[in-house]
């Protein structure tokens, strides 16, 4: 059936005959833009590619709030642009449809297919088989062997009832197993990223047996095809062996010298080249060309190209990325209206054909959802999790819809079967994500053993870091386990610095510190569990390269060069490093850092200032206006400035809200990280965020590299009017958050857009103590009062210390002018001054208007007035902003 290759011919003729036409009309002259003729098609087809667009995304807006995959808004609205719905208006169909301009707009969707089939040939990984092989063969083979035996059954009445005589009863019989047994894997990998089941058990074993069932499923439609296509046994025989020999021909010899090839190109290791991308597209074409001319389908030579492509150092994703929006936006559409014009549920008119419709879905459903169901019990899931399973594999989508398209345009399907078998489609995909929920919430979920969305290096595998304890006494009060975040290169510099200054230092560096043995080797014994689990962020979003990277994890976090970048550092520098990657959607980052921060026992998360996967770098500034210091590190002038900074602040104070670990928030303004800064300069105005920085700070001067400037700060007296706190938003119902001993209050989650930092009521008890609390440690530090057997670390780091107090009227202006006598200087300081009898509100307002820095308040919101006067001011390399985590006692 070389439909595909005729059809280029033909309309390639038509094309040729436009050339030759002279005179053509337009809008001046009088001439309906929208009149189809054969010499020139664009006009209209252009009209219909903007309803078709425009509808599908209407109808994917509402749809994707229940969390409906884009396939189900797509065909629905294909559905509506045909006789079901707006064919039933007067000339609609005549004029925007015309019979004469769909070839052209066939020609264009069957194009779109052919590379729709070669993106999913690029997305199945045998990979994802051998993680589950048995399991996955198991359910996908029963579950197709059942479904095609229901499908087989009601083929016998439905044939009797709807399909003419003339049709030979094994073919339909075929078309309709076919279409039983068939799994949408694209559509079922877009379900599991929505419901975030990637990382899930059930997630990892639906994932294989998708990818098994997805390559029997157009085996067995490849042989209906070849059946029906052949003019008798002979033939179809033939047709067959052919398609077997060419198979054998593209997975050896083709496959090996087309691997061969990427790597002499380069391909694998940089990315796609121009001269790659030319002979796969002439491969791809070359096999649509032969398996359509031999009697199967363009469809499967696409297929089967996409297999061959090698995997190789991310190959097949990034040529995934270079087609997927051009097919999905533009080309997808066109085949789901094709379909939507020759759906007609206007033909399901009486209770017989409503009847067996019902009997379609019914059984499609059941024998997906018991085979799967009970296969998955037989090998060790609960039943919650085998229905889910069965519940998954019930996804129909695009793939029937193909199946669904050959039959009818072969003739082996009615025009009412053809309805009835789209409705069943689109019902059983819209139920498949409600259904899911319902079945598998996310506190019944179970995390993947082998497979996942996150993956940890293989030193880190044997060990349970989630129940492991460290312990911070009032002689070592430091960390030791620490997260680092990870996005982008960007990043890169700011996070190696940052892991390099919390680093405690080597036995040899300490070694001109005097101490007897038996203290240096406690201090090796305290200081042993000191590691870093770096956790690299990749968004997911609909695409279909990021499902590939979340499916391919174990790959990545092997050959991405961030990870790749930080191992190498951690190897120089002797630090025990742990690799983890995270492919999440946007919005799910922060709950990602928090939990992964939660079950890996981390003491401190360090997090760079750009916000995951948001725009930056632009450091165009308007020369004719006042110089923001904070574009530097948002990104974007000052049009576009703004938004960054709020999609940057959302991504941080979730973190805050949500960590339940001390929060390390590393500004680098220029981008370089802290360059030659060896001085730390803190000011402490009290509170648990700055007693934290404290800590923080007499950590970093264990460094003997390191030296520190730490000046209480307070307000004096001599201000003529007492500044006014602003109103905080209080949430009802809600406790304070007590440290032991301390009780200070945390921020909690906020459900507006753009949340401000929430603390709960405060009594003066409260108050007391945190004073207290401020004033014992001050104590401590600052006049020494160490116990006797104190480490000889601790005493090192507190010698390279300078101690002072200031009181002064504008104490932010006084901490500025301070750090600016050290350049360059990496300031430590804390994000709020919770419990605090005032705040800077008022002063940082008059250094911002200094600066030029006016409208900022999202900026101060997030890192705290302090922290926001010294950025604004430009006198620090770096800035460290702190925030201390809610400690359950």
């Amino acid at each position: 059936m070389p439909d595909f290759s005729n059809a280029v011919v033909s309309l390639g003729s038509g094309l040729w005959k436009r050339a030759t036409a002279t005179g053509q009309g337009g809008l001046l002259s009088g001439i309906d833009p929208s009149s189809f003729t054969t010499s020139d098609p664009l006009r209209l087809w252009i009209i219909q590619m903007g309803i078709i667009l425009m509808m599908g995304q209407l109808l994917s807006l509402g749809l994707g709030k229940i969390k409906q995959p884009k396939v189900i808004a797509e065909v629905l609205g294909g559905i509506l642009l045909g006789p079901t719905a707006m064919g039933r208006i007067p000339g609609f169909t005549q004029h925007i449809f015309p019979a004469q301009s769909l070839p052209y707009l066939s020609l264009v969707a069957n194009i779109g297919l052919c590379l729709f089939l070669f993106i999913v040939g690029l997305e199945i990984d045998a990979t994802i088989i051998k993680r589950n092989v048995r399991s996955s063969l198991f359910i996908a083979l029963s579950a197709m062997a059942l479904s095609f035996g229901l499908g087989a059954a009601i083929s016998v009445p439905l044939y009797h009832n709807f399909i003419p005589s003339s049709v030979k009863f094994t073919y339909f019989m075929l078309f309709t197993g076919v279409s039983f047994s068939i799994t949408a894997f694209p559509v079922l990998c877009r379900i599991l990223t929505a419901l975030k089941l990637l990382d899930t058990t059930v997630g990892i074993v639906v994932l294989s047996a998708g990818v098994c069932n997805d390559v029997v499923g157009w085996s067995l439609l490849a042989l209906a095809v070849a059946l029906v296509n052949a003019t008798s046994g002979l033939t179809a025989l033939w047709i067959l062996l052919t398609c077997l020999a060419f198979v054998i021909f593209l997975m050896w010899p083709v496959r090996i010298a087309l691997l061969w090839f990427a790597r002499f190109t380069g391909s694998t290791e940089n990315g796609p080249t121009m001269f790659f991308m030319t002979v796969t597209t002439l491969l791809f074409w070359a096999c649509s060309f032969f398996t359509d001319i031999v009697g199967v389908n363009a469809i499967f030579g696409a297929f089967l190209a996409g297999l061959i492509v090698p995997r190789e150092g991310g190959l097949a994703i990034a040529l995934t990325e270079k087609l997927e929006d051009m097919v999905t936006i533009m080309f997808l559409p066109l085949y789901f209206t094709l379909s939507g014009l020759n759906t007609n549920l206007g033909l399901l008119n009486n209770g017989i054909t409503w009847g067996f419709t019902f009997a379609i879905i019914c059984l499609d459903f059941s024998g997906k959802f018991t085979a799967c169901t009970i296969t998955a019990r037989i090998i060790g899931m609960s039943w919650r999790e085998s229905s889910t399973v069965g519940s998954l594999m019930s996804c129909k989508g695009l793939v029937e819809l193909i199946v669904l398209n050959i039959g009818l345009n072969a003739g082996i399907l009615t025009p009412t079967v053809f309805s009835m078998f789209v409705f069943e489609a689109l019902i059983l995909t819209f139920m498949t994500t409600p259904l899911v929920s319902l079945l598998y919430p996310p506190e019944r979920r179970t995390l993947a053993v082998v497979g996942g969305v996150s993956r940890a290096s293989p030193g880190d595998l044997d060990e349970d870091k989630s129940d492991r304890k460290f312990p911070m006494t009032e002689d070592q009060p430091w960390r030791s386990r620490f997260t680092v975040v990870l996005d982008k290169f960007d990043h890169m510099s700011g996070m190696l610095v940052a892991t390099q200054l919390v680093c405690p230092p080597s036995l040899e560096s300490s070694s001109a510190v005097q101490s007897t043995m038996s203290t240096r080797i406690s201090d090796k014994m305290k200081m042993s569990g000191f590691s870093v689990d770096t956790l690299r962020l990749i968004e997911l979003s609909d695409r279909t390269s990021d499902v590939m990277k979340s499916s391919a994890v174990d790959t990545l976090i092997h050959t991405d060069p961030l990870l790749s970048v930080f191992r190498t550092f951690g190897e120089l520098n002797d630090i025990p490093v742990s690799l983890s990657l995270s492919v999440v959607p946007y919005d799910d980052m922060p709950g990602t850092v928090a939990h992964h921060a939660k079950r890996y026992g981390s003491q401190l998360v360090l997090l760079p200032w750009l916000s995951p996967s948001s725009n930056f770098g632009n450091t165009s500034e308007d020369l004719s206006g006042p110089h923001n210091p904070f574009e530097s590190f948002f990104g974007g002038s000052k049009h576009t400035g703004k938004s960054a900074t709020t999609i940057h602040s959302q991504f941080v104070r979730r973190i805050f809200a949500e960590s339940k670990a001390d929060v390390a928030l590393f500004i680098d303004p220029a981008g370089t990280g802290t360059g030659s800064a060896r001085h730390i300069f803190c000011p402490f105005f009290g509170g648990p965020d700055d007693r934290l920085a404290l800590e923080f700070v007499v950590q970093l001067c264990t460094n003997p590299r390191m030296s520190a400037t730490v000046v209480r700060m307070s307000k004096s007296s001599t201000e003529t009017a007492a500044v006014e706190r602003p109103s905080l938003v209080h949430l009802d119902g809600k406790e304070s958050l007590d440290m032991p001993d301390l009780a200070y209050q945390m921020p909690v989650a906020s459900n507006l857009a753009f949340p401000d930092t929430v603390y709960g009521q405060t009594n003066a008890e409260m108050r007391f103590q945190s004073e207290t609390a401020n004033n014992f440690l001050w104590g401590r530090y600052a006049n020494s009062q160490l116990p006797y057997d104190a480490p000889s670390s601790l005493r090192a780091a507190l010698s390279r210390i300078k101690f002072s107090e200031l009181s002064s009227p504008l104490p932010l202006h006084s901490a500025i002018q301070f750090a600016s006598a050290h350049k360059p200087v990496l300031i430590v300081v804390g994000r709020s001054r919770r419990l605090a009898g005032e705040d800077h509100t008022s002063e940082l307002h008059q250094i911002l208007k200094e600066r030029g820095s006016v409208g900022q308040d999202v900026i101060r919101k997030t890192i705290g007035d302090p922290a926001t006067a010294f950025v604004a001011s430009g006198c620090a390399t770096a800035v460290v902003v702190l925030q201390a985590s809610n400690v359950d006692t």
